[in-house]
């Protein structure tokens, strides 16, 4: 398995262990040269989204993984965690329903969880 799809699939288990509601991760390698995979989460409460931010960035460090980049942490609607080839979305509902990313990428197909 190649290291990107490994950390996603880290990160995504590790929102939803932590309560995160309908994640999703897309896979963008073949429509943006960007970044490979987002994960996208909601938490329903600030103290939830920072939990799950929290929790992504212990698990990452752990694995000797370095964040780009956090952007939101402080709002609490959406926090993006920016691992460079991955990118963690955890939004509250009504921002995650406003920004629509899973729409706006609409052609990225989805990697299956289960």
């Amino acid at each position: 398995m190649e290291q990107a799809r490994q950390r996603v699939l880290a990160c995504a288990a590790v929102a939803a262990d932590n309560k995160g509601r309908d994640v999703v991760v897309l896979d963008l390698r073949q429509l943006t040269p960007l970044v490979d995979y987002f994960i996208i989460a909601t938490g329903t409460s600030r103290r939830q989204i920072h939990t799950i931010a929290d929790e992504i960035e212990r698990i990452m460090s752990a694995r000797g993984e370095r964040r780009i980049g956090i952007e939101g942490y402080g709002a609490s609607r959406w926090v993006l965690l920016d691992y460079g080839d991955v990118v963690v979305h955890v939004f509250d509902d009504a921002t995650r329903r406003y920004y629509d990313l899973e729409n706006l990428w609409g052609d990225a197909p989805r990697v299956d969880l289960s």
